[in-house]
């Protein structure tokens, strides 16, 4: 009989999810109902009482003095904290007190739980988003699991708090609901650490097992995997040892099948990631492609950067900042605050929120938008755009003004503008163009509605397209006069006459000119009027200092929908 009493008491766990943290308050300010103090509930999930003598609370920066002699019985809570608030919460619940209880991050950290064996039994990495409620994320509300049977569902398992007091303490949780689980893991991305090891990022914990097994992993490009380890503590990562090292440059897609979550959904078998080396960007390799900086209100500002070259870039060593009223490059912001690699000819965009961003515009490709916190100021009148590597170098520029846009807009607010032609200057004005209105007025994370890249040329003088019209559809919006000359030193005129022979804009007076290049015509006159549909001649008049001089006549087609 003796031996019955003594079982409850000396039960200990050794199972993952067995205890899970199934509430936290990280932010207790301002107070809505509850005690002004940092807090978690533990639930157990089990059948048996668990004792958790020895258990400890740890997050990135350390861990807490070992829990008391404390049984947790079979579906119940009990709220954990620092020694000096247990006189207040103890009140609301079964509470208990460890030393050197962790400092909860108002906006996210990851904290978990660890038996006396060292074990890792439950982990959470939470962020503000997790409360999905703006002004309960401010503070004063606690985050509540939805279902306690789904420890490794992430995000879509946590909300905030509906109790009137902010919070359920030892009780069960307000937001207490059926949350299934039929969703396979996901492949977020995969990185290196060096010319040997890879990490691959899933979207949630899996089992360790399955996650282990290396023969659920197979690469091309020659690799062979000789390890993998399921990492803790969150168990959402993996890391695979390769028995060669990896090239530069070069571009590896590993294939992925075999590897469960905790509720035993497994992975499609048709999971591939990219992975490779990373090395830091030049200037020309890492562009500004788009940017938007007059949002629709309650929008955001964002940035697209496009890799035209055939390296690897890792987002967290590339940085998005502005120029001070004092010209001095400052709110340097890095892309992304994890490994996170781009590859050759891959459109990303950074910006403050991610779903605003989807409201507004298509995304065609979510998984490259990198929600950066408190982006710089982009001015709506004008300001600089300015692309950092890891050195602090500065690869790309641009320095806009409003009046870049297209100049029929009547409202510019919620247009981007897009880059022409990835190899010409950021710098040039007439390399910039509005989106298209059939695009949306915006094309972040893919190829721009106004791209084109112009051809080479064997004749001096060209024009592109014959007929264009100029409505902003992404359509042939932009007639690009193209030049190339033999020697330098030559300066341009170009003026349009219409069919009647009037001159009705002067595109280019004295303009100097390198060996090759560009100008653009809008299909505007110099008062910035629509001009009638018809054909139109333009007068191209090339001269230098030594009295060398070359005159062009080309037509073109100026073309209106109606």
């Amino acid at each position: 009989m003796l031996f019955i009493l003594l079982v409850p008491t000396l039960t200990f766990s050794q199972n993952r999810y067995d205890v899970v943290i199934d509430e936290i308050m990280a932010d207790p300010t301002p107070q809505v109902g509850l005690p002004n103090s940092e807090w978690i509930e533990l639930r157990n999930t089990t059948l048996l009482p668990i004792n958790l003598q020895g258990w400890r609370i740890a997050d990135g920066s350390g861990q807490s003095g070992a829990m008391p002699n404390f049984t947790l019985q079979p579906d119940s809570m009990v709220i954990v904290c620092t020694g000096s608030a247990v006189a207040a919460l103890s009140v609301l619940g079964t509470t208990i007190s460890v030393t050197s209880f962790p400092s909860l991050d108002n906006d996210g950290e990851t904290i978990f739980i660890k038996a006396l064996n060292g074990k890792i039994i439950h982990a959470v990495s939470y962020t503000s988003a997790w409360y999905q409620n703006e002004l309960k994320k401010d503070g004063g509300w606690s985050l509540e699991m939805i279902n306690s049977k789904r420890p490794c569902a992430g995000s879509s398992n946590w909300k905030a708090s509906v109790s009137p007091t902010g919070g359920t303490p030892g009780k069960k949780n307000s937001i207490d609901a059926v949350n299934g689980d039929t969703e396979a893991p996901k492949i977020l991305n995969a990185y290196t650490t060096n010319s040997t090891t890879i990490i691959i990022v899933f979207d949630e914990p899996v089992d360790s097992l399955s996650g282990a097994t290396l023969s659920n992993y197979t690469s091309d490009g020659g690799l062979v995997f000789s390890g993998v380890t399921t990492l803790s503590p969150l168990f959402n990562k993996v890391q695979l040892t390769t028995s060669t090292s990896l090239n530069s440059i070069t571009v590896y897609t590993i294939s992925v099948s075999g590897v469960k979550d905790c509720k035993g959904n497994t992975i499609s078998s048709s999971s591939k990631v990219k992975t490779g080396l990373a090395t830091d960007a030049l200037a020309g390799d890492w562009i500004i492609n788009e940017f938007l900086f007059n949002p629709k209100p309650n929008a955001y500002d964002y940035v697209e950067f496009y890799n035209k070259s055939n390296k690897i870039f890792d987002a967290s060593k590339l940085y998005v900042a502005n120029r001070n009223s004092s010209g001095v490059i400052s709110s340097i912001k890095p892309l992304s605050n994890v490994p996170w690699f781009i590859f050759p000819g891959e459109y990303i965009v950074a910006t403050d929120d991610a779903a605003s961003l989807a409201l507004n515009y298509l995304v065609l490709h979510p998984e490259n938008v990198l929600m950066v916190s408190t982006m710089p100021s982009y001015p709506d009148d004008e300001g600089n755009i300015i692309a950092l590597n890891f050195q602090g170098e500065v690869v790309d520029e641009v320095k806009y003004k409003d009046d870049w846009h297209f100049k029929l807009i009547d409202n510019a607010e919620g247009v981007a503008l897009e880059r022409l032609d990835a190899n010409e200057s950021s710098q040039n004005e007439n390399n910039w163009h509005s989106a298209a209105s059939t695009a949306g007025y915006g094309t972040p994370t893919y190829k721009n509605s106004q791209y084109k890249q112009m051809d080479a040329i064997d004749a001096t003088i060209a024009i592109t397209p014959k007929v264009f019209s100029p409505d902003n559809d992404g359509y042939n919006d932009v007639a690009s006069i193209q030049y190339k000359i033999v020697e330098p030193g030559y300066v341009a005129n170009i003026v349009i006459y219409d069919a009647a022979g009037r001159p009705v804009r002067q595109l280019v007076r004295n303009g100097t000119i390198g060996l090759t290049g560009y100008w653009n015509w809008d299909g505007l006159n110099d008062k910035g009027s629509k001009l009638a549909t018809g054909t139109y001649l333009i007068f191209t008049e090339i001269f230098n200092l030594q009295g060398k001089k070359k005159q062009f006549k080309n037509t073109i087609v100026l073309a209106r929908k109606f």
